[in-house]
C-alpha cells in the first residue's frame, strides 16, 4: 500500500535533496524504519536515543497531526500523505 512522504527544506541536508518519497509502510514505526535505510543521516531527526519519536517532531497525515488519529499506533490508508515538521526556532530580537 503505497503512501507518500513530504519532506520540508529543513531536513532536506539529510535525504541528499530529496523532497518526497513514495514508499509502503503500515504504521510510523515501519515508515521510520523505511526513512531509516534509505536515509542513514535523517535516523537521529526523527527518533531519541530511547527510539521515541523526538519531541519536537510533527507529524501530519492529509494535513491532520498524528497525534489525533491514535498516534504511532495509526495504520496508514493507501494514498496517504505524511508530512514530516521538525520545530525550528531561534533568531534574534
Amino acid at each position: 500500500m503505497p503512501i507518500t512522504v513530504q519532506i520540508p527544506t529543513a531536513i532536506r541536508r539529510h535525504t541528499a535533496g530529496v523532497d518526497s518519497l513514495t514508499c509502503a509502510a503500515s504504521n510510523l514505526g515501519d515508515l521510520f524504519s523505511v526513512l531509516d535505510e534509505t536515509f542513514h543521516e535523517l535516523k537521529p531527526h526523527l527518533r531519541d536515543d530511547k527510539g521515541q519519536i523526538r519531541r519536537f517532531l510533527n507529524i501530519y497525515v492529509n494535513e491532520e497531526d498524528i497525534r489525533f488519529l491514535g498516534g504511532p499506533a495509526y495504520a496508514f490508508q493507501e494514498g496517504d500523505e505524511i508530512l514530516l515538521v521538525p520545530s525550528i526556532a531561534g533568531g534574534a530580537i
